[in-house]
């Protein structure tokens, strides 16, 4: 059961990204008004349909047909998980936020631990789990993309993120401008924001389905928020360069005193291959560092949006709203109705 806290909190906007998990959104809902509605003064929730092409967007369209509290989008194609938070958030409008996912691995019931955390002093919460539920290769490589993300990245980055995430809505403002197809909805909170702290909570098994994070999809991720956000891997390469240099001109020198001192010349094929083969795999790693920045510029100034909405279930007055396009969720009630407390 839920925990109420010492009293009733703001309007709370839940953006839950939905792929493939038509059967586990009514659940979601259920546990929401049950375990969030009563701890807040108003409770809307704004699934995101990233183009599961299944019925994943009709399982959303008889949601917000039969709850008024409920919204719902669907995109053009599958962008990805955070740019499907960036297309909710920006439909988000009460003062408060919560990220979770689609797949009840991120147990309602355990909102209250961070709506207590979020005090005067903090902006943004993270709920982390208590005890790893995926397996240790799972474990592994995320504990390790997300160590290289922070290194990367930098102090001003929180090196300890999560999909389940309360924060407030002013935060927000920070993707205002964002037109980029790479989108890290982590680093875009860290540019509003220092106040973050992180809770341990309990995490579920997945309900259905299996993550969609696989390694390659891990380490693309870093890659394009590392070149996408921070400078540092060209300041590695300089110094990197830096050192290589010094170590050709020792080198030189180390030939040259041999060849005065001792009157002979440094023999030997594998001497030269190895030094060689260094210095060109330097330049080729250079390279391909530098390539990699200029590719996600040249992928930024072509305009890709991050998400194109297809429909929605209500009209709504945020950013990017767009016209009713009618079905089952047409009869739903006003979007300014919602489940809260007072309710």
């Amino acid at each position: 059961m839920s925990q109420p806290g010492p009293s009733i909190r703001p309007g709370l906007s839940v953006v839950i990204p939905a792929y493939r998990s038509p059967g586990t959104l009514g659940r979601v809902c259920d546990e929401l008004q049950l375990h969030v509605a009563p701890l807040v003064a108003e409770l809307e929730v704004i699934f995101v349909d990233d183009g599961s092409g299944d019925g994943t967007w009709t399982s959303i369209q008889e949601l917000a047909a039969r709850h008024p509290w409920v919204r719902g989008l669907t995109l053009l194609r599958n962008y990805g998980q955070h740019n499907a938070l960036l297309a909710g958030l920006r439909q988000a409008r009460l003062p408060l936020i919560l990220t979770i996912d689609d797949d009840l691995q991120n147990p309602p019931d355990q909102v209250p631990t961070l709506l207590a955390a979020l005090t005067d002093e903090i902006d943004l919460v993270y709920g982390t789990p208590a005890e790893e539920r995926q397996s240790w290769w799972r474990n592994l490589a995320s504990t390790a993309t997300k160590r290289t993300m922070a290194t990367a990245l930098g102090p001003d980055v929180y090196p300890r993120p999560s999909a389940f995430r309360l924060f407030r809505r002013e935060l927000v403002s920070a993707a205002d401008t964002v037109s980029d197809p790479y989108i890290s909805i982590d680093v875009l909170l860290s540019w509003a924001t220092s106040r973050i702290t992180d809770v341990p909570v309990r995490f579920r098994e997945r309900a259905a389905g299996q993550s969609g994070y696989t390694l390659k999809k891990l380490v693309r991720h870093a890659l394009n928020m590392i070149t996408g956000y921070s400078t540092r891997p060209l300041r590695w390469v300089s110094a990197f360069g830096l050192l290589i240099a010094v170590l050709g001109f020792a080198l030189l020198a180390f030939v040259m005193l041999s060849y005065f001192m001792n009157g002979r010349q440094v023999a030997g094929f594998t001497f030269l291959a190895a030094a060689l083969s260094l210095f060109s795999g330097v330049q080729l790693l250079s390279l391909g560092v530098v390539g990699e920045y200029i590719g996600r510029m040249h992928f930024r100034t072509m305009g890709k949006p991050p998400y194109v909405v297809r429909a929605m279930t209500k009209p709504t007055t945020g950013p990017g709203a767009g016209p009713d396009p009618g079905g089952p969720a047409q009869a739903a009630a006003d979007p300014g109705q919602s489940v809260g407390a007072n309710r």
